[in-house]
């Protein structure tokens, strides 16, 4: 009895600590969206230009203020928390603050950290894409903020060793040549993502799905794949930090070496690898012209 006890008071002790530090964390972006906003009124000397800077500031915040109310809110009085690390998700969160902007966040797969994201970001974009259906339903019906499209897959777990060997042999699945949408041909390809997912320079893309710890789930191939090609298509500047969890399985980490790129990883932590791609645009007016032909 004693020793039940014991384990149950380290395992709440743990989960206080849990939530405690991601208080911490959304604390310090809500305080950082506050200062900024002080520091933007400041700047206004005329009575008249404060009063329409306050009310254009204050329409602004509102919503997401209340993104990051409710995502404290949900994660305080929750027993259920986001299946990262406090370590992994800070990698992510290190990569936000150091924009210091607005950002389009694109996310594989909805659940118990999709409201954090959102609260990460709430000025910019975040947009996650599910496999389920119903899932997704479930999710949007405790939290409508969130925005969230169906994706389906065409690929298996079972696949992936002999996904790997053909893509080769199929030319809109080259470097030089990959495409997205519609691109029926190449297996690994997202041919039929909504349009906004597209046509987004998306700042960070986080691969945390779909489901790949059984034969017949889809796996995480395909999002590798497209979101490699995406980032290389990127029409923006900079580049886009792509994150990878569950790096631990054979599948994300044989996939990520093929396209993400050894020499794009920049940092590691847990089961989670963040990547830096840069866009074949920036890349050609400064390097060789070849290596549009291959991913790494």
């Amino acid at each position: 009895m004693q020793v039940n006890e014991k384990m149950r008071n380290r395992y709440h002790l743990g989960e206080k600590r849990w939530f405690l530090g991601l208080l911490v964390i959304l604390g310090i972006i809500g305080a950082s969206l506050f200062i900024t906003t002080l520091l933007q009124t400041s700047n206004n000397t005329l009575l008249c230009s404060l009063t329409r800077t306050n009310t254009r500031t204050t329409n602004q915040l509102n919503n997401p203020t209340q993104i990051q109310l409710h995502a404290i809110l949900h994660y305080a009085t929750s027993h259920v928390v986001p299946q990262q690390s406090i370590s992994e998700i800070s990698v992510t969160l290190d990569v936000i603050k150091s924009l210091n902007r607005p950002i389009n966040f694109l996310v594989f797969g909805l659940g118990h950290d999709s409201l954090m994201w959102t609260g990460f970001n709430p000025s910019g974009t975040t947009l996650f894409l599910e496999e389920d259906p119903k899932w997704v339903q479930t999710v949007l019906k405790d939290a409508p903020e969130l925005r969230a499209h169906t994706v389906q897959y065409r690929t298996q777990l079972q696949e992936a060793d002999e996904l790997l060997k053909s893509y080769k042999s199929e030319p809109t699945c080259s470097p030089a040549k990959a495409f997205l949408r519609g691109n029926e041909k190449c297996k690994l390809a997202l041919h039929n993502l909504p349009d906004e997912v597209y046509e987004t320079d998306w700042d960070l893309i986080m691969i945390d799905a779909p489901r790949g710890y059984f034969a017949e789930a889809p796996g995480r191939m395909a999002a590798i794949f497209s979101m490699t090609v995406m980032a290389r298509n990127r029409k923006g500047s900079g580049v886009t930090h792509v994150f990878l969890h569950d790096v631990d399985r054979k599948v994300e980490k044989v996939y990520a070496e093929e396209f993400l790129c050894r020499k794009n990883l920049v940092k590691g932590v847990g089961r989670l690898w963040h990547f830096e791609i840069p866009s074949l645009g920036n890349q050609n007016n400064t390097l060789d012209h070849s290596i549009a032909s291959r991913f790494c």
